[in-house]
């Protein structure tokens, strides 16, 4: 693979108005299919097999009116009692029939038709039906509705517009910049040079602009989640700016050493560029993995974010080389530039110049004999410190986002907080009971029998009288609970009903509604999690045991995947879920995390874990094979990588870090435990513990059997083909 790609890249180079050409039309070619056949952006969290997922199948199909979106407009009086005189009932009469008639409403129920009327006489809810999913409600439809109630506003009364309908898509602004320009400064401190810095940068935002450009195309013909566009944005532009900073390092590294530059970048794409196709392809693969859970929306995010990795490494491989040609040797500091030898092509037998002596007094080397030099009390601290941060973990809880968390001051978390004040915290999450028969003399005789089944529930607060379809065979029935619906109490409400109304032979009762479904998507997504953790880990072993022919490496790779994961759900339960130092995230309320972020957190570490890994392990192996011993190559291989991956954590970090700064708490969450869980794998466990194993391990980490040794394919991640390729080719070059 390493002279493949040496080849690419001295051919890029050689091309490079061309290739840079390409992608231009590229770039530009999706971003007019994006703007063009760019479709909605969907956030029905389906799950195919379960109960409230047949249930909303089920009245699509018979009760097709009551299976468009709902919204509930809570209403508070100026004065307690207010709504028992004939002036307020008024009105919220006259509010329920203006959210009748508006565009894209079925119907909007008045609220003392069904007693949805505080004991106090002073907040009132009223229901409305919308004809379709809130996926089709358009933003005119939307915007109409949350403008209700003007008139009573200007009376002194207050009219909150909320529900599923109010569902919004969280938008990328200006605070993700945050994360780029602190990434932008990383790059300059690293390099010296701000043609390097820029040009890494621009070979990065070039590889995002077209994997979104790519999603927003194929979103039409394919339903893009809210979260997926984020993610892969999020993900893509990360790995895009590491990516192109390890070929940029390896390719400085190489002119300093008095290469030609097309010879320069031909080995910086075959050795770090091997690195950055094995590192993408642990990502890929890990998020592509998702797709084993069977869960679609998951499976969506997964691929995106797959595609946008994908594009990053082409880009990498690709382009990357073509700026490097156009950059030359600006891409060394100004001071270097006149020191370094010119490459004009006088090297040794071997195809390469005369190195000068290596300086070993920087930061890396002076660390890595640190950590190898304490490596016991080094493992335990880290293993006690990392242990201590995961202590939070087993209290994990999972749960879809509902309007109680939404950011303070948006239109659905003032609805939500009005609801809760007036009525109390079950009406926010109220469950539906779907009752179907083959006639309506069926469903009829059972929904006596139903709602007393329901209402004999514990925690159950009130059964509403039921809605009949036209024909007479389904009946919804509405369910409210005493508490909220990320609440414990109400998960085993929902299976307390489900049990309890289970055993009816003539009609199918179904449970389901907002919360039941994400009652159901965190049930599968818990079930789904050891199995992918195992599918992960095992893929760690396997894919590190064909790069570095080892059988200890790659098992201690796994492990501090493993510690990295622990820590990181410890920090986030913490945060964002117990609120401890929740202010410094600007989280407003504390609660369950998203159901689907341990599972996407495991893909996404499992990948970059890997990233860091190849980069520092295999420098290791690379001195160790060439004669020195396992404690200098350990060393070396610290002291080489060290400031790349430091420089490279650190963006990583900036650049989810950008996300914490938008009000959406589930993407907050997101960049939070991303930006940890890259700073403990890079820092604590890559930097520092695997150093102090290697070193403790000795000769060892690098046995492998003999019997496996012949049966494993060589990859050549750190180029030995590669080298064995320039010597025999030497003299023709020459």
């Amino acid at each position: 693979m390493a002279t493949l790609l040496y080849r690419l890249g001295r051919g890029s180079m050689r091309r490079r108005r061309l290739v840079a050409a390409i992608w231009l039309v590229v770039l530009v070619g999706l971003g007019l299919a994006a703007a063009t056949l760019r479709g909605p952006i969907a956030d029905n969290f389906t799950m195919p097999g379960t109960e409230s997922q047949r249930a909303l199948d089920l009245l699509a199909e018979q009760f097709p009116a009551a299976s468009g979106a709902t919204g509930t407009i809570a209403v508070k009086a100026p004065a307690d009692g207010a709504l028992a005189g004939p002036q307020g009932q008024a009105v919220v009469k006259e509010l329920a029939q203006e959210a009748a008639t508006l565009p894209g409403v079925v119907g909007a129920v008045d609220p003392f038709q069904v007693g949805a009327v505080s004991p106090d006489g002073r907040y009132a809810l009223v229901q409305v039906q919308f004809a379709t999913g809130a996926d089709e409600v358009t933003d005119a439809q939307r915007e109409a509705y949350e403008k209700v109630g003007e008139r009573a506003e200007a009376q002194g009364w207050e009219v909150a517009p909320g529900g599923e309908v109010l569902s919004s898509v969280p938008e990328v602004g200006s605070t993700e910049a945050i994360g780029v320009a602190v990434a932008a400064i990383v790059l300059v401190v690293t390099f010296g040079s701000l043609v390097a810095a820029g040009m890494t940068m621009l070979n990065a935002l070039i590889g995002v602009g077209v994997g979104m450009a790519g999603l927003f195309a194929i979103s039409s013909v394919v339903d893009l989640s809210s979260t997926a566009p984020i993610l892969a944005l999020m993900l893509g532009l990360a790995v895009g700016i590491d990516y192109s900073l390890f070929i940029t390092s390896r390719y400085r590294q190489n002119l300093m050493e008095g290469l030609p530059p097309d010879e320069a970048v031909g080995r910086a794409v075959g050795t770090a560029g091997s690195a950055v196709v094995f590192a993408g392809a642990t990502v890929v693969i890990a998020l592509a993995g998702l797709a084993v859970v069977n869960i679609p929306f998951l499976t969506v995010m997964g691929l995106a974010a797959a595609g946008t990795v994908t594009v990053a490494v082409l880009v990498a491989i690709t382009l990357q080389p073509a700026l490097l040609g156009f950059a030359g040797r600006r891409v060394l500091p100004r001071k270097l530039r006149s020191t370094v030898p010119a490459g004009d092509g006088a090297v040794d037998a071997a195809g390469t110049a005369t190195p000068p002596a290596e300086d070993r007094s920087g930061f890396g080397f002076r660390w890595a004999r640190l950590v190898t030099r304490f490596r016991v009390p080094v493992i335990l601290v880290g293993l006690i410190g990392l242990g201590l941060l995961a202590l939070p973990a087993p209290d994990m809880r999972l749960a879809l986002p509902d309007a109680g968390t939404a950011p303070v001051g948006s239109p659905a978390r003032e609805s939500s907080d009005l609801i809760t004040e007036g009525f109390g915290p079950g009406f926010t999450g109220r469950l539906a009971v779907v009752v179907a028969g083959d006639t309506p003399q069926a469903t009829a005789a059972a929904i006596p029998q139903v709602t007393a089944l329901v209402q004999r529930t514990e925690n159950v607060l009130a059964v509403a009288p039921p809605q009949l379809s036209p024909d007479g065979r389904t009946a919804l029935l509405g369910v409210v609970p005493k508490t909220g619906p990320t609440e414990e109490a109400t998960e085993t409400l929902v299976n307390d009903v489900r049990a309890a109304v289970g055993d009816f032979r003539d009609v199918d009762v179904l449970l389901t509604g907002a919360t039941a479904i994400g009652i159901d998507v965190s049930e599968k997504l818990s079930d789904a999690l050891p199995v992918y953790l195992l599918l992960v880990v095992g893929l760690s072993v396997l894919l590190l045991m064909l790069v570095f022919r080892s059988l200890l490496v790659p098992v201690k790779a796994a492990l501090g995947f493993l510690l990295t994961v622990a820590a990181t759900f410890g920090i986030t339960v913490a945060v964002f879920q117990q609120g401890h130092l929740a202010d410094l995230v600007g989280l407003d309320t504390p609660g369950p995390l998203v159901s689907f972020l341990p599972i996407l957190l495991i893909g996404i570490l499992f990948g970059l874990a890997m990233d860091y890994e190849v980069f520092l392990v295999s420098r290791m192996r690379e001195d160790f094979v060439h004669g020195d011993t396992a404690q200098q190559a350990t060393i070396n291989g610290m002291g080489h990588g060290a400031r790349v991956v430091t420089a490279a954590a650190l963006i990583m970090i900036s650049v989810f870090g950008g996300f914490v700064f938008l009000d959406d708490p589930v993407i907050k969450s997101m960049g939070f435990a991303l930006a940890v869980g890259v700073a403990i794998d890079a820092f604590v466990v890559r930097m520092t513990i695997v150093p102090a194993v290697m070193s403790l391990l000795g000769r060892r980490a690098w046995w492998l059997p003999r019997w496996l040794d012949r049966i494993l394919p060589n990859v050549d991640i750190e180029g030995e083909g590669l080298r064995a390729h320039l010597d025999e080719t030497s003299p023709a070059r020459a």
